[in-house]
């Protein structure tokens, strides 16, 4: 929804020759250019000093693997820098520029946070600090912080830290692990998943890592630790690639998220204590693993239809989201304090959102606060002459908020974003600076020798610049509660949030404070103060039991939250109370009971069971809701005569099936089984499929499940078998070698025994040489595919992508090609098949040139979940996509088709290097077709 205007700027500054140079940002502000490259190169990350200087996290040395021989400018193996930017004479505009330091240890950083003389670089496997003790701009001391982080020059590995309103540093890590990370006091964090890929170095990951806590955590982390480097915790789990978790000084976190998947991305409120649903629970399956029969690709991609699973805000469709920041300053006026900004890459475009508390959540409103493009309706359209639309080239990688309340803004600024690699060759790169409309600002010059002087340090509007005031009041001691307590008064509720926390810090008189400020405020400012006294290690079952009657649905989801390490008798009756109070509509608060009541599940039904009607049919909503979001094993005959009865409808069996599929239990898998043989075919149905996925993980040791006879061979199979062996026999004539190498490549079952034969190098040169003949001809799309890898084409001739770009394209003919060619494996709306990636955003995510790259070379960026693999066992061998990956393995053709195999049998797995999406010219396609499907896709 378009909720604000738009006025342009022209920018004839640019070093780069653009038609035209221009940036759109929303009515109320303006924006100028405040620095380039040469003063910097490639900005992946920014944080703002005490001085209002901007410092900048470069990778130039990004994905050397991809990127190096490509004549693009580098450091030659030097590492990359952080530089610091500077207004010198306030005119608005960068004047100087400071390597701070450059080290062999910085491989494409991807976080930066300057807290005090404190610089904390964010480069996996590390978390570095450089201290600059003299002031002086270079670094006197480096140190390890934190190390144990996967994702080395990995996009998806440890990105920023921010300094949190109560002391403690934020940041988060992507999914490319394993983590394995302890603290200075020794906790360690163990958690991984299945993902591997992007780099040659993501080679070793896994699910199901269990960490000092006791708990599994998977996927992208937010996590939580004090400036010593001790009291690591997790804070939430589950993401993809959170390129940056934003905290503003209420406490809430804030982020976005994005998969290859053209309608995945989202921007979301995170819950402490939340999953993010990512992958399974364990992190051993994929969404396409556990996606289930008739479920959209969105619900499916991040689990949303799971118990436990946090809802998503805004579902922000195709992109990259990357850099995301909070905005609290005055510069702007009351209607944007709290504006949380999400850069996103792939769309040359930073949302906005304006925020407000809705039930126990937050509803997002988002509109376009800075573009190349004139409005998100230009992310539609596509202009042929690619290399002249530099305005696509705009790819904001984060945002920070000045001293002053201004906004900067970074552009990585390349034609391509993701798939680790980069185009533009010099390093170009920008920052913007965003102001209120006719309206100077000015840099104030801190005081940080008196409490009036610290005072206004910690009002500050730059986020780790405050942490330095807050740090200096602490010490103070309870001295200072009187001064502290004068931001109270202040206008700007985020000020008084942080007075909250800081008071929380003083000692008793402090503690006292905020204790009156919970029982006597409302909304935010009381969320905050209950927060503030969980962070003290504070009984908050005494605060809650207080509190029940007269709070608001936030608070309450706070309250539910906190009970999640509360010895089951000292909360119970503050969780029944809660479940009374839910109503259905409100997920977030059922996601917060189901975080509280946690594994206290089996108690609290005990008890919970009484509020509910004798009849399981007549219970309520609400109550149903919280049996899916815990599903305790005692509730199954209650659930079995909710799932297998008439009175109910369909959609409420269905709700009670799904609690029962995530019981692991022997009685869970017996009662699905019974509920197979279910009279009623929606039941049967779903009993079936559940009983058939999770028999290969979750339930697999539960029962003893009955081991199925060994396929039979076709008589056509076995003949497959013997041709394979008498073509690699000396004494079989080339003749018959030649007819039998013929049979074999073109049949499906053939076609497979020789790459089997070909991935082991079992198979002569004479012999591959006339497999080539045949091979590509298999009526198997996906052996044609995987013949690329071993074999090669005869007469197979490259596609030229510059002729296919500059064709005109022809959009309905295109779909002419789509519907013979690629309907097959791809959707369109609700045509075609799922087996591929959906098209039916594809514009979002491409230009014409990125899309006739990926279709020409398909294998050059594999997305994750689409990487083929060859399994080989005894008997046979198996190609497609790696669903799951535990004791169990599941595999998913290029039909849809499902093969669970157990690991112990598995003789070797192969990825291959070849996407299963076939080479254009294996099915006659030329340029002239490229560019009219590339029409066709872009202008849907």
């Amino acid at each position: 929804m378009k909720i604000l205007l738009y006025s342009t700027l022209i920018l004839s500054s640019f070093s780069l020759q653009e038609d035209p140079s221009r940036m759109f940002v929303a009515e109320d502000f303006e924006v100028s250019l405040w620095a380039e490259t040469p003063m910097f190169y490639n900005p992946t990350n920014m944080d703002v000093d005490a001085k209002g200087r901007i410092w900048i996290t470069e990778a130039v040395e990004y994905r050397d693997f991809n990127n190096k021989p490509d004549g693009r400018f580098n450091f030659k193996d030097k590492g990359d820098r952080v530089v610091i930017l500077e207004d010198t004479n306030q005119d608005g505009k960068a004047d100087k520029s400071t390597v701070f330091v450059q080290d062999i240890d910085l491989k494409a950083p991807l976080g930066i946070a300057v807290i005090g003389n404190k610089v904390i670089v964010s480069a996996a496997p590390h978390v570095l600090i450089y201290t600059d003790e003299n002031q002086d701009d270079k670094p006197d001391k480096k140190e390890i912080f934190l190390k144990g982080f996967g994702g080395f020059d990995h996009d998806h590995s440890l990105h920023s830290f921010i300094a949190t309103p109560y002391g403690k540093y934020l940041f988060n890590v992507g999914n490319a692990g394993p983590h394995t990370v302890i603290d200075k006091s020794g906790w360690t964090l163990r958690s991984g998943s299945m993902y591997t890929g992007g780099t040659p170095y993501n080679k070793e990951n896994s699910g199901n890592r269990k960490s000092d806590d006791g708990r599994v955590w998977v996927g992208g982390l937010a996590l939580e630790i004090g400036s010593d480097a001790t009291e690591l915790k997790v804070l939430a789990h589950n993401f993809r690639n959170s390129y940056e978790i934003a905290m503003d000084s209420f406490g809430n976190m804030w982020q976005n998220d994005n998969d290859d998947q053209v309608i995945a991305c989202r921007s979301s409120w995170l819950m402490e204590g939340s999953d993010a649903g990512y992958f399974s629970k364990d992190g051993t399956r994929s969404w396409q693993g556990d996606r289930r029969p008739g479920q959209d690709i969105f619900s499916a991609h991040w689990h949303s239809e799971d118990p436990g699973v946090l809802q998503v805000g805004d579902k922000t469709g195709a992109g990259s989201p990357t850099g995301v920041m909070v905005y609290e300053g005055d510069a702007f006026g009351q209607k944007y304090q709290g504006m949380f900004l999400s850069c996103e890459a792939g769309r040359n475009v930073v949302f906005g959102y304006l925020n407000k508390p809705k039930a126990a959540g937050f509803e997002m409103k988002r509109f376009d606060l800075l573009s190349s493009l004139q409005s998100s309706e230009e992310h539609y359209i596509w202009n042929e002459n690619v290399e002249n639309n530099k305005s696509k080239w705009f790819r904001p990688s984060d945002a920070a908020t000045g001293t002053d309340g201004s906004i900067f803004v970074a552009d990585w600024y390349d034609p391509v974003v993701g798939g680790h690699a980069m185009k533009d060759k010099e390093g170009y790169g920008r920052i913007y600076r965003i102001t209120p409309k006719s309206k100077k600002l000015k840099t104030p010059s801190y005081d940080f020798n008196t409490v009036g002087g610290l005072l206004e340090v910690l009002k500050s509007p730059a986020i780790n610049v405050r942490n330095v005031g807050f740090e200096k009041l602490k010490t103070k001691g309870p001295s200072v509660i009187p001064k502290v307590l004068t931001l109270m008064e202040d206008t700007n509720p985020y000020i008084k949030a942080r007075a909250v926390w800081l008071l929380a810090s003083l000692g008793k008189e402090g503690k006292a404070a905020v204790e009156k400020i919970l029982y006597f405020s409302d909304g935010e400012l009381q969320i905050a103060a209950f927060r503030a006294l969980k962070k003290l290690g504070e009984p908050m079952e005494e605060y809650s039991v207080k509190l029940l009657k007269t709070v608001s649905a936030g608070l309450i989801r706070e309250i539910a939250i906190s009970m999640r390490d509360v010895q089951y008798e000292k909360c119970k009756n503050i969780l029944l109370s809660l479940s009374k109070e839910f109503k259905k509509e409100d997920t977030y608060l059922l996601t917060a009971l189901g975080i509280g009541i946690d594994r206290k599940k089996d108690l609290f039904y005990v008890d919970f069971k009484k509020t509910l009607p004798e009849n399981p049919l007549f219970y309520s909503e609400s109550q149903s809701a919280i049996l899916w979001e815990i599903h305790p094993q005692q509730a199954i005959n209650n659930l079995v005569l909710r799932a297998n009865s008439v009175r109910l409808t369909a959609t409420q069996r269905k709700e009670a099936i799904t609690s029962i599929a995530f019981i692991n239990s022997r009685l869970a898998v017996n009662s699905m089984i019974n509920l197979t043989k279910s009279s009623l075919n929606d039941v049967s149905s779903q009993a079936q499929y559940w009983v058939n996925f999770r028999k290969s993980n979750d339930w697999q040791n539960l029962i003893d499940w009955k081991i199925m006879e060994k396929q039979t061979l076709t008589v056509s199979q076995k003949n497959m078998i013997k041709y394979k062996n008498e073509i690699l026999l000396d004494k079989t004539s080339k003749n018959k070698k030649a007819l039998l190498i013929e049979k074999l490549a073109l049949d499906g079952y053939g076609g497979r025994l020789l790459l089997v034969e070909a991935v082991n190098g079992k198979l002569p040169n004479s012999v591959k040489e006339m497999v080539n003949l045949h091979i590509f001809n298999n009526k198997d799309l996906s052996i044609r595919s995987m013949a690329s890898d071993y074999f090669k084409r005869p007469g197979g001739r490259s596609l030229s992508l510059d002729l296919a770009l500059n064709m005109p394209s022809d959009k309905v003919k295109g779909k002419e090609v789509f519907v013979t060619n690629c309907q097959n494996c791809h959707k369109i709306g609700t045509e075609g098949a799922d087996i591929g990636p959906d098209l039916t955003l594809i514009k979002n995510k491409y230009d014409k040139n990125a899309l006739l790259d990926a279709i020409i070379n398909p294998s050059a960026n594999l997305a994750f979940g689409y990487e083929p693999w060859l399994f080989t066992t005894s008997q046979d061998s198996y190609f497609g996509f790696l669903i799951a990956d535990g004791q169990n393995i599941v595999i998913k053709d290029l039909l849809g088709k499902l093969t669970t195999l157990k690991a112990k049998d598995v003789k070797s797995r192969t990825q291959q290097k070849n996407s299963l999406m076939p080479d254009p010219s294996t099915l006659q396609i030329k340029e002239k077709d490229l560019s009219d499907l590339a029409g066709f896709l872009l202008s849907l």
